[in-house]
C-alpha cells in the first residue's frame, strides 16, 4: 500500500504489479560449470557418450570424475611427462595410471619401468619409450571394458599452473607482496634493472 498526505490509498484492482529491477547483467540461475565438451572432436563426444552412460550406471566415483575432466578445456587438461608419470606411479606399477589428457615424452628419464597407461593421447617419443619397456597404451574404450568402476587405477593429471603465462598472474609486478613475472621487452641492463637507483631507469632517489 501506498501512503499520500497521511492516508492510505488501496490498489485499484486493475493495477498490474511492476517487476522487479534486475541489476546489470541480469539474475544469474545456471552455474558456469560445463556438461558437454566445446570441442568437436566426435572422438571425444563418443567418449563422453560412454563415460555418461558409466557415471549414470554405476556408484564410481571416478566415471564422474573422468566425464567431467572430458568437458574441461585443453588448458585444463595439462600435459604431463613421463618423469612425472614415473614419479606418480613408483609403487604402483600394478595398477593402471589414467590421464584424461596428453602424455608427452623426457629425454631426462633413464630408466623406464613397465606401466599400463591409459590417456587421451600420447606423444610419438613416449608411445616408444613406454612400448619398449614392455608397457602397455590403453584408449578410454578399452579402459571401460577392462574397468568399469576405475577398480585397480591410479587417476592422474598434469600440472595446470606451469604454463609460462601463468608466472604474469597476479599483483602487479614490483608491488609489495607481488611475485608475478613482468612482461619486459628483453632481458638485459637497460631494461628494468635498478629501477629508482639510476636515472636513465626511471629515477634516481
Amino acid at each position: 500500500q501506498r501512503r499520500v498526505h497521511g492516508e492510505s490509498r488501496e490498489k485499484d484492482k486493475g493495477h498490474i504489479a511492476m517487476g522487479i529491477d534486475i541489476k546489470a547483467g541480469g539474475r544469474k540461475i545456471a552455474s558456469n560449470n560445463r556438461t558437454s565438451p566445446k570441442s568437436e572432436n566426435p572422438y571425444i563426444r563418443l567418449l563422453v557418450k560412454l563415460y555418461r552412460f558409466l557415471s549414470r550406471r554405476t556408484e564410481s566415483g571416478f566415471n564422474a570424475v573422468v566425464l567431467k575432466r572430458l568437458f574441461m578445456s585443453r588448458v585444463n587438461r595439462a600435459p604431463m611427462s613421463v618423469s612425472r608419470l614415473v614419479s606418480y606411479t613408483k609403487g604402483k606399477e600394478n595398477k593402471i595410471a589414467v590421464i584424461v589428457g596428453t602424455i608427452t615424452d623426457d629425454a631426462r628419464v633413464q630408466e623406464m619401468p613397465k606401466l599400463t597407461v591409459c590417456a587421451l593421447r600420447v606423444t610419438e617419443g613416449a608411445r616408444a619409450r613406454i612400448l619398449k619397456a614392455g608397457g602397455e597404451i590403453l584408449t578410454f574404450d578399452q579402459l571401460a571394458l577392462r574397468a568399469p568402476t576405475g577398480a585397480n587405477t591410479v587417476l592422474l593429471r598434469g600440472p595446470k599452473n606451469a604454463r609460462e603465462a601463468v608466472s604474469h598472474f597476479g599483483k602487479a609486478p614490483g608491488t609489495p607482496g607481488s611475485s608475478a613475472k613482468p612482461y619486459v621487452r628483453a632481458k638485459g641492463r637497460k631494461f628494468e634493472k635498478a629501477r629508482g637507483k639510476r636515472s636513465s631507469r626511471g629515477f634516481r632517489v
